[in-house]
């Protein structure tokens, strides 16, 4: 794995990074040694926040933990990572029997820099990602995997774009847009 450390509001000094690299290296023998890990110290008051993200075969684990002791939220987030892990490897293998996993859409986080004043709310991120055709099966799958409330994919199956998304009963939701051309 290729461990990739910064800080936010903190300088990572050798033992963070030397914390870092011990804890995330348990996690070695899921991955390939070219997967890029991603891990971001940050400090937001007293929160201590370590957040790390792992895109590999198109899946992305991501867990972010925070405590007010910077070695408890990176010792906490290797827990996460790991129940990620084993509650989605089985399902993984099931899903993808005899091959490995199509590759899905990774997140790729852009701000926005655009502080202009106007009336309301505003955007102040932008998100953009590849986006690539899906299952339903799979968008959910990977949206369970991501964390998120809702997810954003191309159905494989009409070939349009859909969003899936948790309701507040636990179920799934799917939007399907239409387009009409015959607006009168």
């Amino acid at each position: 794995m290729r461990i990739n450390i910064t800080g936010k509001n903190i300088d990572v000094t050798a033992a963070l990074k030397q914390m870092v690299e011990k804890k995330l290296g348990k996690l070695e023998r899921f991955f390939r040694p070219e997967t890029p890990v991603n891990v971001v110290l940050s400090v937001d008051g007293y929160r201590q926040i370590c957040e790390v993200t792992i895109p590999f075969s198109g899946v992305v684990l991501r867990g972010e933990v925070s405590t007010d002791d910077m070695y408890a939220s990176i010792d906490e987030v290797l827990e996460v990572l790991e129940r990620q892990i084993r509650r989605h490897r089985t399902k993984l293998a099931k899903r993808f029997r005899g091959g490995e996993t199509p590759e899905l859409p990774a997140w790729a986080d852009e701000d926005d820099g655009d502080e202009e004043a106007a009336d309301g709310p505003k955007i102040v991120r932008t998100k953009r990602f590849a986006i690539k055709p899906l299952l339903l099966d799979e968008a959910a799958l990977q949206m369970q995997l991501l964390g998120h409330d809702f997810f954003v994919f191309l159905n494989a199956d009409t070939e349009e774009v859909n969003v899936i998304y948790k309701r507040k009963d636990g179920n799934l939701g799917l939007i399907e847009p239409t387009f009409d051309d015959d607006d009168e």
